[in-house]
């Protein structure tokens, strides 16, 4: 039970940073009136956000795959995918896809609560049609998620250690990603900084499935995105088959 009572424990702690930020969006709306709205957003939708990131993030977040890959090459635990012979992206992308599948269906009745009783703030949302792009944008989430992290574990080739590297990112990516606020808020101030944002694939790792499932992003521009997303992957995973490849013919493992 010990197992199953730390992952039950966990799951609902990690409610916890919802609450603390859907009470701090509250206080942002504060004086406000009824309709008024910070980059287009209300205080339900801002909500409806803030909480459908969360899903964004349960698809696209990759907890310990960087460090494991960096401390597979430095250890010598790699050369056990070279003589087996198995190939450790494909390994690793079907483990993460077990331990996806795992993880969301033990939290969906978690989830499935929140949802219910925040369904006061999903009053707009882009209806059923929209489903199948989001479902989509989940699975391209995930793939995006995976993969550019490998990227960065496979920097483990050339650099001794890259934990200060994975936080610098992480930490990063928690912004430019649309975890902390919606990409919206900067067109006012920062343009260029939200066009850049724009063209980058960490929206496509929470912000953007997010807008899908509110309907703020739909028709010719859903599908203009959906096609910049799937470059995206596609160069993601070419890029980290080749940075595999190139590590591999510089690599060096002694010993049993």
């Amino acid at each position: 039970m010990a197992y199953r009572g730390d992952f039950l424990i966990g799951t609902f702690l990690r409610f916890l940073p919802v609450l603390t930020t859907v009470l701090l969006w509250t206080a942002v709306y504060v004086g406000k009136t009824d309709g008024d709205t910070i980059a287009g957003f209300d205080l339900h939708q801002m909500i409806a956000y803030l909480l459908l990131i969360h899903i964004s993030r349960m698809f696209s977040s990759m907890p310990g795959l960087a460090g494991g890959i960096a401390r597979d090459i430095r250890d010598g635990s790699l050369k056990k995918y070279l003589v087996q012979p198995l190939d450790m992206i494909g390994y690793l992308l079907a483990y993460r896809v077990a331990h996806k599948t795992a993880y969301i269906v033990t939290s969906a009745l978690p989830y499935a609560l929140l949802f219910f009783l925040a369904r006061e703030h999903f009053g707009s949302w882009g209806g059923w049609q929209a489903m199948p792009a989001y479902a989509l944008s989940l699975l391209f989430a995930f793939l995006i998620g995976f993969f550019f992290e490998a990227m960065i574990g496979l920097a483990g080739f050339w650099l001794l250690e890259v934990t200060s590297i994975i936080w610098i990112i992480t930490t990063l990516n928690y912004f430019i990603s649309g975890q902390m606020f919606p990409l919206d808020v900067l067109r006012e101030h920062y343009p260029v900084v939200h066009a850049i944002l724009g063209w980058l694939p960490f929206k496509y790792i929470a912000y953007f499935p997010a807008m899908v499932f509110l309907g703020k992003i739909s028709g010719p521009q859903l599908l203009r995105e959906l096609l910049i997303e799937t470059a995206w992957v596609v160069m993601l995973i070419l890029l980290t088959r080749w940075l595999y490849s190139a590590g591999l013919r510089r690599y060096s493992a002694f010993g049993g």
